[in-house]
């Protein structure tokens, strides 16, 4: 039987590649890989998953061309503005992670109406990490930490001030574009994640992609560090 995860976290890489093999402008594969991303949304609530995390944009991004940068957020920002209602229409609820001091206000601005405007949807939660990165995230927790007072925690405590507090952990980790690394996303959550590598350049990851990905996740056996 397929076995579905209830937490699936994907790295969304190869746009630029993807289209650069083309011999078009870098952000026409990122265009190409927002109307994959949606299809692999609209996947997931098929199947039954109830959490997607998709890495957006890291920390590490800034480094990037301005241009390029620039045209990243304006197209997240218009599929936000555009998208949003249909998405609350279909039960999916927005969450965003990450850093908030450095995006554009109106991006910004953005995400906490997507986020208010689906707070209630409960078919598929869809988390968007946008401008973050797992050590940012740990440090972040840790200066909550501080300001809390306490003394000596638990892990169980110390997960309440990571910006994934009270969501599972991801069973599996999808990256595409035949890349093999973390590249510091989900790093406190991830210990006993599931990771599988798909040579597929993002925008060429469809459902039929996805599928094989859940299919190989279903035949390994989780132990969690015991003997079964």
């Amino acid at each position: 039987m397929t076995r579905i995860p209830k937490h699936l976290a994907i790295i969304m890489d190869g746009n630029g590649r993807w289209a650069q093999e083309r011999g078009l402008p870098r952000i026409a594969g990122h265009y190409e890989g927002v109307k994959r991303a949606e299809e692999i949304v609209y996947s997931c609530q098929e199947l039954g998953v109830e959490f997607l995390t998709l890495y957006t944009f890291s920390t590490e991004n800034w480094k990037r061309p301005t241009t390029e940068v620039k045209a990243l957020f304006e197209l997240f920002e218009s599929y936000l503005s555009k998208r949003t209602a249909e998405l609350r229409k279909k039960g999916i609820r927005l969450r965003f992670i990450g850093r908030k001091d450095r995006i554009p206000r109106s991006t910004l601005r953005v995400m906490r109406e997507a986020e208010e405007q689906t707070k209630d949807c409960n078919s598929l939660t869809v988390i968007l990490a946008v401008d973050y990165g797992g050590r940012d995230e740990i440090v972040r927790a840790i200066n909550k930490l501080l300001k809390s007072g306490l003394e000596s925690i638990t892990e169980e405590e110390f997960s309440k001030f990571l910006d994934l507090a009270n969501t599972p952990d991801p069973d599996l980790l999808i990256r595409t574009a035949g890349e093999e690394r973390i590249s510091n996303f989900l790093l406190w959550h991830i210990a006993y994640t599931e990771f599988y590598f798909s040579q597929v350049y993002w925008p060429d990851f469809t459902k039929e992609e996805l599928m094989k990905a859940i299919e190989d996740y279903s035949c390994r056996k989780r132990r969690f560090g015991a003997v079964l």
